[in-house]
């Protein structure tokens, strides 16, 4: 009896310091990141605001970690492509850079989805994108005089847009406003710049990098941007809300994703690295120019932005009648 109790009194302390070892190993873990080369998979393609943005940082982190950072480019499937990618490595040194809205939308954009977004723990934000309202240089002056005409008009005026989340928000507001616009579908950006350009396209959300060499060339006018403060790079343009129309507002979101089991220390301990490395005003200076804000944040405060802008997405997704779509 009492070999029994010996035994189960040094099973019991086992269990204790295994119980302990483990606990000690995340953070010891923690310190060590990184130990090899780290890959940033970019939903977007070569030339994009956030791929300049990721390839910037890689060049700064890689002297602070003192590990190689790899940047992958995967664009294609609405983002599918790259997430898919990130998920099915399964590895702490791979991360996923881009904009939140490529799955923040996705609920509501597809019938199914090929992958888990909680499989998605945000790291760091990064910036946000710019997006502005672009219209022909000629026609009404600012976007309530051309929703006013859109009244007036029903169906007359037309519209397009880069993004999903972004067609998700306008079908809504229009559903709710009263203002009737024919969507226009482009499978090239670059047709969509010409025809507003021209006058053919009455409206075109994107990107403001897109249009910025058409915005400078005076063939394409800003009347607003969606994003929630004014934007540095086009002083005088309104933003949504002062254009009377605060439910059109969106903020780009672009940042960096870990694995779903990547701690959370570990997770704030890379966005206290992006942030430092985000004070160079020679960063800043080349992401504004490509219609970057540059905003900084922790996994913490990241997460809770991407919270918002789902719930937000969602909410138009209701009025439109979409329910979400399952994951497979």
């Amino acid at each position: 009896m009492q070999a029994m109790r010996r035994s189960s009194r040094i099973g019991a302390a086992i269990i204790l310091i295994t119980v302990a070892l483990a606990g000690m190993s995340a953070p010891a873990k923690t310190q060590e990141w990184p130990v090899r080369p780290v890959k940033f998979i970019l939903t977007l393609g070569p030339g994009s605001g956030a791929d300049l943005g990721a390839r910037l940082l890689a060049e700064k982190l890689s002297a602070k970690w003192g590990h190689p950072v790899v940047v992958e480019n995967r664009p294609g499937g609405d983002g599918f492509v790259a997430i898919n990618a990130f998920t099915g490595a399964r590895d702490d040194h791979v991360l996923l850079f881009g904009p939140a809205s490529s799955f923040t939308a996705h609920p509501y954009l597809h019938a199914r989805l090929p992958y888990d977004p909680r499989d998605l723990a945000p790291i760091a934000r990064v910036s946000s994108t710019l997006v502005s309202i672009g219209a022909p240089p000629s026609g009404p002056g600012s976007l309530k005089e051309i929703f006013a005409k859109a009244r007036a008009e029903p169906g007359k005026l037309n519209w397009a847009s880069t993004t999903g989340a972004t067609d998700l928000i306008i079908n809504a507001f229009f559903k709710t406003s009263g203002v009737s616009m024919t969507r226009i579908p482009y499978r090239d950006g670059v047709q969509a710049q010409t025809d507003v350009a021209e006058g053919r396209l009455s409206l075109y959300w994107s990107a403001y990098a897109i249009v910025h060499a058409q915005v400078q060339g005076g063939r394409i006018r800003v009347v607003a941007v969606t994003a929630t403060e004014p934007a540095t790079i086009l002083p005088g343009t309104p933003t949504v809300t002062q254009a009377g129309f605060p439910e059109l507002t969106f903020d780009g979101l672009v940042g960096m994703f870990g694995q779903r089991d990547m701690p959370l220390v570990l997770r704030e301990r890379i966005a206290a690295d992006v942030k430092a490395a985000l004070a160079d005003p020679v960063i800043v200076q080349r992401l504004t120019a490509t219609g970057q804000v540059v905003s900084p944040a922790s996994a913490a405060e990241f997460a809770a932005s991407i919270e918002k802008q789902s719930a937000s997405i969602g909410g138009f997704a209701r009025v439109l009648g979409i329910k979400a779509a399952t994951t497979e």
